[in-house]
């Protein structure tokens, strides 16, 4: 349980590291100036040190038993199950696209936006889906062998950090409001007994790695795009099923 305790902390943490790798404003402003979007070392830190965590408690006996004791008490201690994770998960997103219809911008057009977060959840779902059916690792529940790493918290974080990039030169406190719900839905992953600790440390870091990497291909797909001589349209709309609430987007050029 103690594990389970410290898990909010230590994502938060993340966050804050994260969020201290600052580029400068004034540059980060020009959309149109490659040099904005280029890879970092710094920029994968975080990620790299969250997915590794992950990566490593899949053989390591010492964290494989931190894993379990943590199931034990949860099992001790069950709060009531909710399921709510499966919503918040979107919400980081759709807040940036709430901030921007309220007329607080950010750094992209909606075009732009739609196109960056797009790429990001393609980006997530190519790594995510393989890595579940490779590994095959069983579910605290044992409903089936699909655990790690946490599609849920993975998708969480890439639109948490997508809302962070959209707002952090605009206002520091709109660009982390999406974080608490990405922990959440990280925590609850867990104790509604889906995935172990471990499926949602390296998920996070998944996500984050997921947004770094669509905003580090805008340049190159923007340039695609601007190619093409046909007007576009993007339409964001909702998706809903008995157990999941998610979006989709469609862009015509």
């Amino acid at each position: 349980m103690k594990l389970l305790k410290s898990l909010p902390a230590l994502l938060w943490c993340s966050v804050i590291l994260h969020g201290q790798a600052k580029t400068d404003s004034a540059t980060e402003k020009s959309v149109n100036k490659d040099a904005v979007y280029s890879p970092g070392y710094k920029k994968l830190i975080v990620p790299a040190v969250l997915i590794g965590y992950g990566v490593v408690s899949l053989t390591s006996d010492a964290l494989k038993d931190l894993n379990r004791s943590t199931k034990y008490e949860i099992g001790e201690h069950q709060p009531r199950q909710i399921r709510l994770d499966n919503y918040t998960q979107y919400l980081p997103a759709a807040m940036a696209y709430g901030y921007h219809l309220a007329g607080i911008r950010g750094k992209h057009s909606f075009r732009d936006k739609t196109v960056i977060y797009g790429t990001s959840q393609l980006i997530a779902a190519a790594v995510v889906l393989p890595l579940k059916h490779a590994v095959k690792e069983e579910r605290p529940d044992g409903s089936n062998s699909l655990s790690f790493p946490s599609g849920h918290t993975t998708t969480a974080f890439s639109s948490a950090q997508f809302l962070f990039r959209e707002y952090k030169d605009e206002n520091i406190w709109l660009a982390v409001s999406g974080y608490p719900f990405a922990i959440f839905t990280g925590v609850y992953r867990t104790l509604n007994d889906k995935h172990w600790v471990r499926d949602v440390v390296a998920g996070a870091g998944l996500g984050i790695l997921s947004t770094e990497l669509a905003y580090w291909l805008f340049p190159f797909i923007n340039r695609i795009l601007a190619g093409k001589k046909a007007a576009y349209t993007a339409l964001l709309y909702p998706l809903a099923t008995p157990e999941a609430l998610g979006a989709g987007v469609i862009l015509h050029f």
